[in-house]
This record gives C-alpha cells, sequence and structure tokens, in this order.
C-alpha cells in the first residue's frame, strides 16, 4: 500500500498486552505508524506507553481522562488519521486476539478495497482457545446480525479492519450512536450503505492472552438495539463484497 499508515489500538487494562503487542508491531513493520487511545488505564497501562513513546517516534498516545467506551476511542484515532497525511488506518484489540502477522495481508488487499475485514468465518479462518459458549455466542451474533441488517458479510463484528482514507473521510463516526462493540457493525454497515468495496480477509484469532474481557450485558443489549435500528435506515442494494 502507497502511502503511511497508521494502527489505531483502545486500550484499557492492558498492561502485560500491550508490552508484548506494540513492540511485535513496530519490530515487524518499519513503516507503520501506531496510535493508542488509552482510557486512564488504572493498571499502569497509560504510564508505560508515555514511556515508550518517549523513546518510539513511531508510537504516538492520546490519554482519556476516564473510561468512555470503545466507539468514542475509535472516533478519535480515526479523526486523528485524518489530520495527518496517512492513507490507511488499521484498527485492532490490544488483547492480543489480532495477530500482528496479519496487518500486511489486510494492507495489502487495502490496494483494491476501501475496507479490508480481518474475518474469523471465511475459508482460511482459523479460531483458537475460544470455549465453546463464546464460539457458539459469536456465531450467533453474527448471523442474527446480518439477518437483521442484510449485509452479506460473515463477520460483522471483527474489530480487525483496514480502512482507505476515501472511506474514512465519507463516515462521521463521532456521529454513531453506538459506544462498544455496536461500532463494528455500525462502521461496516456506514461502508456498505455508501457503495465502498468491502473484503473479508480471513485471519487467526486468538483468545485474549491476559486480563479480562471487556464484553457485558449492557454491550450485547445495545449492539442488539442498533441492528433494528440499521435495519430501518437500510437501503436495499447489494454490497460489493468478494
Amino acid at each position: 500500500m502507497r502511502g503511511k499508515s497508521l494502527v489505531i489500538i483502545p486500550t484499557y487494562n492492558e498492561l502485560g498486552n500491550v508490552r508484548v503487542l506494540l513492540p511485535a508491531i513496530l519490530d515487524s513493520y518499519p513503516e507503520l505508524e501506531v496510535l493508542v487511545i488509552d482510557d486512564s488505564s488504572p493498571d499502569g497501562t497509560g504510564e508505560y506507553l508515555r514511556s515508550l513513546a518517549a523513546t518510539e517516534r513511531r508510537l504516538s498516545l492520546i490519554s482519556r481522562p476516564r473510561k468512555l467506551g470503545l466507539g468514542t476511542a475509535y472516533a478519535a484515532g480515526f479523526a486523528r488519521c485524518l489530520e495527518g497525511d496517512y492513507e490507511t488506518a488499521i484498527q485492532m484489540d490490544a488483547d492480543l486476539s489480532h495477530d500482528p502477522a496479519s496487518i500486511g495481508p489486510l494492507l495489502a488487499a487495502a490496494e483494491n478495497f476501501d475496507l479490508v475485514i480481518g474475518s474469523r468465518y471465511v475459508p482460511g479462518a482459523t479460531r483458537c482457545g475460544w470455549a465453546p459458549w463464546r464460539k457458539a455466542f459469536s456465531r450467533v451474533a453474527n448471523v442474527f446480525a446480518r439477518a437483521v441488517t442484510g449485509l452479506r458479510v460473515a463477520d460483522l463484528t471483527s474489530g480487525f479492519k483496514c480502512w482507505r482514507r476515501c472511506a474514512l473521510e465519507s463516515i462521521d463516526f463521532a456521529s454513531f450512536s453506538s459506544r462498544g462493540y455496536g461500532l463494528q457493525i455500525e462502521a461496516t454497515f456506514a461502508a456498505w450503505q455508501r457503495g465502498f468495496r468491502i473484503l473479508e480477509s480471513p485471519i487467526s484469532f486468538h483468545r485474549r492472552a491476559q486480563g479480562d474481557s471487556k464484553l457485558t450485558l449492557q454491550i450485547i443489549l445495545e449492539a442488539a438495539a442498533l441492528t433494528w435500528r440499521l435495519r430501518q435506515r437500510r437501503i436495499y442494494q447489494v454490497p460489493r463484497t468478494l
């Protein structure tokens, strides 16, 4: 991919994970820059990031005063991307569930697509270490979201995505109604609704390495309600997916 690329990573209590993740990205991809949005993690994540950023010019940090949610973190990250001269943005989780080795294939696919989704549910994808109930829940959530919204995307809840600048410029992420994981569905819906070219690229998805999942009942209910709102806004067209 020509032009600069920015990796955007929200964090909250991910100290043990970012100590592994950030060196892996920075060492493997010398051309990439990384932006971390930390919501005042009480475990010392922010302090570690500030220390690392002081010596690593390719790492920058947005420190927020309290826990404000995943959706607003990505909105802040995308805004920072558009303020700079970046041509692509990669969003990913901090918990090591997203393998940095997949960043290269996502960027390569973005040569021909406006949104590349790191998908757990297309041929070639693998899911490692998930409990059976979590696998079942994820499957059901995606089937439900597809049925309600009409999007022909296998992994609507994926948080591992590569965006081209043209797609980011057309979407007002700050206006999204979702503040949690529903953002993943709402963002893909917005790209599809605007006719952008979407591709799902297989990834290896791993169970969180350390720390606790941020998934709560409130987040699940928010995402379920969101899908029905998106259905009401739906434009009946076939998204250009492969």
